[in-house]
């Protein structure tokens, strides 16, 4: 009787997956302060850390550049997105225009509001701020994403890596998390009240107060117009 054949080998990680991987992790680093603005993202290096060709890594960066969390140079290769005001200004110049409307019709269609709620718990027992960030992130977008036009939440999507780049960045000069912590109390009691009205407007000071405070020169710059 011949022998068993011998098993089939695992089949490898597929490339899309590896990417992803990547991706994510990448993007986790950046947006809790584990990569700096301006640092350098070398191929090579980042291959070695993950365990990858360089492929995975390459495509997880051209992926990183479309959502402007990082920079791709032909003379520097690719960095790390630096904050500044003018980048702040853009970013939340769209968030200021979409968020609060798109918070606005999520009230008044009387969506679910249990994400926003389990995200500021998840948010006041964070350990530090990296979750913090995160929980941060998951608050605002539980508030627009079922504003009932998936459109508009793509949108604001778009801008959410940004945002929170900004937001990170702003953090780690002038930790800031109490007050704004007591803002989104107020945003959700609104919501949760049924004042579509009321959260919007709640939710653009809030939106508003944040970059004011933490770029000042933009505050200088509108007075000057």
């Amino acid at each position: 009787m011949s022998a068993p054949a011998p098993a089939p080998a695992p089949a490898p990680t597929p490339i899309p997956s590896r990417t992803q991987f990547v991706l994510d992790d990448i993007k986790h680093r950046i947006l809790t302060g584990r990569l700096s603005p301006g640092q350098a993202l070398v191929e090579a290096d980042l291959a070695a850390q993950f365990g990858v060709s360089k492929t995975p890594v390459r495509e997880a960066l051209k992926t990183l550049a479309g959502t402007g969390l990082v920079v791709m140079s032909q003379y520097k290769g690719v960095t790390v997105r630096t904050v500044d005001a003018d980048m702040a200004r853009e970013v939340y110049d769209v968030r200021l225009l979409l968020e609060p409307e798109a918070l606005r019709r999520t009230v008044r269609r009387e969506a679910p509001l249990d994400a926003a709620r389990d995200a500021l718990r998840t948010a006041d027992a964070a350990p530090d701020a990296a979750r913090r960030s995160l929980a941060n992130r998951a608050f605002h977008r539980a508030l627009y994403a079922p504003c009932g036009n998936p459109l508009l939440g793509r949108m604001l999507d778009e801008v959410r890596d940004q945002a929170a780049l900004v937001a990170a960045v702003a953090w780690a000069a002038d930790p800031s998390w109490e007050r704004e912590a007591a803002e989104h109390r107020e945003i959700l009691e609104l919501a949760l009240a049924g004042d579509a009205q009321g959260a919007s407007r709640a939710l653009r000071d809030h939106i508003a107060s944040f970059v004011r405070r933490a770029f000042p020169e933009l505050r200088d710059a509108e007075g000057e117009r």
